[in-house]
Formats: C-alpha cells, sequence, structure tokens
C-alpha cells in the first residue's frame, strides 16, 4: 500500500525543485515563472529505511524492494483559484485525489526569484491557499446540504449523520478555519472522509529556506511553526536547493555533504517520516531468499489486512500470521534462531501489527 502526497504552494516557492530533488526526475520544470507546471507531475520514491537492509543481509535476499510514496506536483495555486483564476479548478480536483498535502512555503530572500506577491511572507503565502481550498469546500458543501437534508428529513440515519457532520464543518469554514478541525467520533469517521474535503486532508507545512537557515531555521519557520499548531498540521525545514543539489551526488559523497551543512540526514528523509506520522502509517516485513520487502499498513490494522496488502487472496484466505519482532529476528540472527528461541508467534485474526514486525502468512486459496 502507498499513499500520494500533493505538493501545492503558491507560484516560485521551490516545489518543483523539491520535486525533482525528491524524485531526482527532471520531469517537473523548475522555472522563475508561474505555471512552469502545466499538467501534475507524480513521481514515486523509495521509502528509506535501514532497517531493511539489515533484514536482507540476514536473510540473504536476492533483492530489496522498499516501500513507495507518491508526490504528486501541482501547479501554483493564486487567489482566485476555487472560482477558475489562474489554473483554476482543475488542480483543486487533482489536490483532491491526494491522501495528504504539503504546502511550501518560502522562508528566504532572494531578489533574483520573482515572489507573484512582490514580498515574501509565509503566512500570507498559506493563507492564500489554505482560503482557496477553503472555498472550494464551501461551495462543495452548500451544493451537496440540499439533497442531504431532504434525504434526513425522511429518515434517513445516514443521511443525518451526514447532515451533521456537513453543518459542522460549514460553521468552520464560514469562521475561516480548515475542516481537519472538526471534532468527530471514530463512528462518524468513514463519513467524515466520504465529503472529500480538501482542508480535512492531513498538512505539512515544508519552510523553503536558504542553505545557511537549514539546519536551524530562521525567524520565518518560527512564524511558520507557530500557524500550524493553530491549524493542526505538522511542519518542517527544509532546503529545496541543498535536495537538489544533494539528488545529484554519488551516495557515498551525500554524508559529506551533509556533515558540511551541519545535517543529518536528507530532507526527504524527514519528509516521509512526518507523512507516515500525519497518516498514521507504519511498515512491517517480509523476508526470503528471494526478497527483502517491506510494506506500508496504517496503524492499527491487523493481520488479515496486512496480508491483504500483498494480495487480496491472502487476506480473503487468512488462517494465521508467524510473526518476529524486528529486535528477536535481528538480536537472534534470523526466522530459524528466532522459531528455536521460542521467538516466532503464530498470531491470529485479530492480532494488531506492530512496526517491524517481520511476518509470513499461511492462507487458504
Amino acid at each position: 500500500m502507498g499513499f500520494k502526497m500533493g505538493i501545492v504552494g503558491l507560484p516560485n516557492v521551490g516545489k518543483s525543485t523539491l520535486f525533482n530533488a525528491l524524485t531526482r526526475t527532471a520531469n517537473a520544470q523548475a522555472a522563475n515563472f508561474p505555471f512552469c507546471t502545466i499538467e501534475p507531475n507524480t513521481g514515486e520514491v523509495a521509502v528509506p529505511d535501514a532497517r531493511l537492509d539489515k533484514l536482507a543481509e540476514i536473510g540473504k535476499s536476492q533483492q530489496i524492494i522498499p516501500a513507495r510514496m507518491s508526490f504528486v506536483d501541482i501547479a501554483g495555486l493564486v487567489k482566485g483559484a476555487s472560482k477558475g483564476e489562474g489554473l483554476g479548478n482543475q488542480f483543486l480536483a487533482n489536490i483532491r485525489e491526494c491522501d495528504a498535502i504539503a504546502y511550501v512555503l518560502r522562508c528566504f530572500e532572494d531578489g533574483n526569484i520573482i515572489h507573484v506577491a512582490n514580498k515574501v511572507d509565509p503566512i500570507a503565502d498559506a493563507e492564500v491557499v489554505e482560503t482557496e481550498l477553503m472555498l472550494a469546500d464551501l461551495e462543495s458543501l452548500e451544493k451537496r446540504r440540499t439533497g442531504i437534508e431532504k434525504k434526513a428529513k425522511q429518515g434517513d440515519k445516514d443521511a443525518k449523520l451526514t447532515l451533521d457532520l456537513i453543518d459542522r464543518s460549514l460553521a468552520l469554514l464560514r469562521d475561516g478555519k480548515s475542516a481537519r478541525l472538526v471534532k468527530r467520533t471514530e463512528d462518524e469517521e468513514k463519513a467524515f472522509r466520504e465529503l472529500q474535503l480538501l482542508t480535512s486532508k492531513p498538512a505539512l507545512y515544508v519552510c523553503n529556506v536558504d542553505e545557511g537557515s537549514a539546519a536551524t531555521g530562521n525567524a520565518m519557520t518560527r512564524q511558520v511553526e507557530d500557524y500550524a499548531r493553530q491549524h493542526n498540521a505538522a511542519v518542517i525545514v527544509i532546503s529545496a536547493e541543498i535536495e537538489s543539489q544533494l539528488a545529484q551526488l554519488p551516495d557515498e559523497e551525500q554524508n559529506e555533504y551533509l556533515d558540511s551543512l551541519g545535517l543529518h540526514e536528507p530532507g526527504l528523509n524527514r519528509l516521509i517520516r512526518e507523512a507516515y506520522q500525519l497518516l498514521g502509517l507504519q511498515t512491517y516485513f517480509t523476508v526470503g531468499p528471494k526478497e527483502a520487502r517491506a510494506w506500508t499498513i496504517h496503524k492499527g490494522d491487523r493481520a488479515p489486512q496486512a496480508a491483504g496488502v500483498i494480495h487480496t487472496d491472502f487476506e480473503r484466505g487468512f488462517i494465521r500470521a508467524q510473526t518476529i519482532a524486528f529486535d528477536d529476528y535481528v538480536s537472534l540472527g534470523g526466522e530459524v534462531p528466532a522459531k528455536e528461541a521460542g521467538k516466532a508467534r503464530d498470531e491470529g485474526k485479530d492480532y494488531v501489527v506492530k512496526d517491524g514486525d517481520v511476518m509470513l502468512f499461511k492462507f487458504n486459496t
């Protein structure tokens, strides 16, 4: 199971530069003028996980297959996008298809790079994008409300639940607040997701800084951190320029370059960790002589659901899952020693998979 993160923001904030660096492609044209990205570009990246290399070494696996994550570079939004200004609503539709949104905010001064508003103000930029998404959500809910209300008055229980969620969402949106702040119960979550609100998606504010601010941030990134807390969003600091240079270096030179800048790892690693945290994701592994592979599931998923990520037949015919904790697999030296030490457990349908579990599924065909 993979997931898709949309990269959004105003023109010329570094979206395409970041996208190119993250995906190591040149598909998104990074140019110094608005709307250089005409179609949304999608790139897949491997999820970095040092545990997978260790498991492959112990299992003598011929191939290593990491989990995958998709990034979508979406053209720059401007005021009025929800009404068709700039490149308009087609791009709001592209955002709707993403699982989470990364707002790239320019947090550096550079007279050579034009800002669409002729001033660098990351909070104002964030508000422009968020406002356009809120306006699109308002229009969507107001169109749907009449039909849902009619069904609710006829006694439809699902419609009553949906109508209540629509009204609570509308109240927040009309107050200038995003739908992700709607308080809801677990029983309401499915109906809320079906509203497909742009501002309900998990949000990550990506502060794009100059090289000198990459390790410690700056005054602008601290403003964004305060803003993110108010909007129930996460925030990270990245230099798209550094990531761009890093992507062009051989692997053996990357650590040396990072050390020279006071950085411990590429921004991609931090971006994916934050995205996993936002979406409540975790990883389990399968290991054998043919391949060692990482699989992405949601926290709280049970063993049959985890099996279903490999193939729907695995979930449908699930019998049990041989499960070894990552630490036990590594410290004992593999599957056979773990079995001999009593650390390989047979888990049933109710087992909640833990991050790092090494699993082997038994199922009926």
